[in-house]
């Protein structure tokens, strides 16, 4: 690959990204919390979920995800013939961090006829060990859906169980979490 120079001005990286873009068919999805200028080169800007979803019905063939480890993943198996790229990867949720497939699976034997109801902020290995995944707007319905008899265990965000407890009226196990909502690391500030 011949050397390039690099853009020199922000008017020029605008264009070297979309040319990129276009050279690549790729579209750029960026998260609500990312910096104004992410969020203004950027194809479609949302949540998680909606970002995924984008994912799905994109007709482009590589999807640059500005987002966390947990988003990319979950378009990259929503939309497994695409190429998806994390610029930044050092990018991470402090709250999917807290809880791994090992852990549950350790959480599970304490609790062997638990339903296990997973918040989307988590990996793919931690989702293939539920029942159940969830999103902040359908935790209640979800949990409401199962057989009241039987044990719950909530993850990993702890105030969204405890907010899921008050408005169902259910008892729930529901991991202690220590990240803070929505407080993601990052190597890189200028994700």
């Amino acid at each position: 690959m011949p050397a390039t120079l690099l853009p020199t001005s922000t008017g020029d990286l605008v264009a070297e990204v979309t040319r990129l873009k276009r050279e690549r068919n790729a579209v750029i999805l960026s998260h609500n919390y990312q910096v104004p200028e992410v969020q203004d080169i950027a194809d479609y800007v949302g949540d998680s979920l909606g970002l995924s979803q984008v994912a799905a019905r994109t007709e482009a063939d590589v999807i640059v995800f500005c987002g966390v480890h947990f988003m990319a993943e979950t378009a990259s198996i929503i939309s497994p013939q695409k190429k998806v790229l994390l610029p930044d990867l050092g990018a991470g949720c402090s709250l999917a961090a807290t809880i791994d497939a090992d852990k549950l699976r350790a959480w599970k034997k304490e609790h062997p006829n638990a339903v296990v109801v997973s918040y989307v902020n988590t990996t793919a290995e931690v989702k293939a060990e539920s029942d159940y995944a969830c999103t902040s707007g359908n935790a209640v319905k979800v949990v409401n859906s199962i057989p009241r008899d039987r044990e719950i265990l909530f993850l990993p965000d702890m105030f969204l169980g405890a907010y899921v407890m008050e408005k169902t009226q259910r008892k729930m196990e529901v991991w202690p979490s220590t990240g803070t909502r929505n407080s993601w690391s990052t190597q890189n500030a200028d994700v």
